[in-house]
């Protein structure tokens, strides 16, 4: 029989499958135990908002039918939302799809692709998948770190990856250093701004990168409706950036890559600014009670600006994330980002907060 590991590409021949966080139902099967809190793939704990399941709701009528292939009415709410042209928007399968879009649009074999080491692992993954070479920079206090993928950035360079807040360490870029970064980058360099926990940020100097799309062409700014509000099981995201780009990410962009009920979904929560507000305000009291939990427990964590927190182990962190796995509580261990003694838990609700710090304390004491 044909070996067709070995027959597939260079750089896919180099991937391991991306491990997405443990599904509850997973450990329900495994442990045989219930009552399980998941905190471990950064979901809003208050579901999606109620206009987008009224919404979804009524898309079902026309399940028979495929869905609007521009996407339409959503692309019309959000230009209207951003102050952008609908033809400047880019509508992907969850943000992810976009970023493999990016990649596809613009990557040959023996490219090379700047991110910051600890970044999210669907940089490297869809770099590698077009046999591109990945460049991760070194790390500063676990963010990006500008000035070195700057110096990283070649003639072969196609291009940067910068995520705001990062995943998984929460830390974030300041309009300012962003802004110095854009302004020395060559111009044929696309940088994708990857926005995903846009909405949970209140940071004052934290750049709005749509705003910078007019100034420099060269930008690609990705967000998502699967975060803040609320739509991971639906996948719907999308990019805003120039018309050019724009061009070339629907030249490759698959026909229905958003389905009837996402796009429904996502239109309705848009206009749900209360729904918003309120997670990001739940957010935010979820980030403190955490923090200090963490610190009542003599441990140190990496300052969030999303909704999750990083935190050090200050030892191998697998056996703890067993442990916990044992008290039906779900976090995401972090050892593929190079962070071994490290953990990463999603804020959730008040209860699920403190049923974790609890958990946390039996299995550390």
């Amino acid at each position: 029989m044909a070996d067709f590991i070995a027959l597939s590409t260079a750089g896919v021949q180099q991937l391991k499958p991306y491990q997405p966080g443990k599904p509850i139902e997973e450990l329900e099967r495994e442990l045989g135990i219930s009552n399980i809190v998941k905190l471990a793939s950064n979901e809003n704990p208050l579901g999606p908002s109620p206009k987008a399941m009224a919404a979804a709701r009524a898309a079902l009528d026309n399940m028979h039918r495929y869905p609007d292939g521009s996407g339409y009415r959503l692309k019309a709410a959000l230009a209207e939302r951003l102050g952008v042209r609908a033809a400047q928007i880019s509508l992907g399968n969850g943000s992810n799809d976009v970023l493999e879009l990016v990649a596809r649009g613009w990557l040959c074999a023996d490219d090379e692709v700047v991110f910051s080491q600890h970044a999210f692992a669907v940089y490297p993954l869809v770099t590698m998948a077009c046999s591109a070479r990945p460049l991760p920079v070194p790390a500063k206090n676990y963010g990006h770190d500008l000035e070195a993928m700057l110096a990283a950035i070649t003639e072969r360079t196609r291009i940067v990856f910068i995520a705001n807040p990062n995943n998984p360490t929460g830390t974030w870029v300041t309009a300012s250093a962003l802004d110095r970064f854009l302004a020395r980058v060559p111009k044929d360099v696309l940088v994708v701004l990857d926005e995903a926990y846009y909405e949970y940020v209140e940071e004052s100097a934290y750049p709005n990168g749509v705003t910078r799309l007019a100034a420099h062409p060269n930008l690609i700014v990705a967000r998502t409706f699967s975060k803040a509000y609320g739509l991971s099981g639906l996948r719907v995201g999308y990019s805003v950036s120039s018309l050019d780009v724009a061009e070339v990410l629907n030249r490759v962009r698959q026909p229905f890559n958003c389905n009837s009920l996402a796009l429904a979904a996502a239109e309705a929560a848009l206009d749900d600014v209360d729904f918003l507000e309120h997670s990001r305000d739940l957010n935010t009291s979820g980030l403190a009670q955490v923090a200090e939990g963490l610190e009542q427990l003599g441990l140190s964590y990496i300052p969030s600006v999303a909704n999750f927190i990083a935190f050090d182990c200050g030892r191998e962190a697998m056996p703890i994330y067993e442990a916990l796995l044992r008290e039906g509580v779900i976090v995401r261990p972090i050892a593929a980002y190079g962070m071994p003694d490290h953990l990463r838990v999603s804020i959730g609700l008040p209860e699920e907060n403190e049923r974790f710090l609890e958990a946390l304390g039996e299995v550390l004491g």
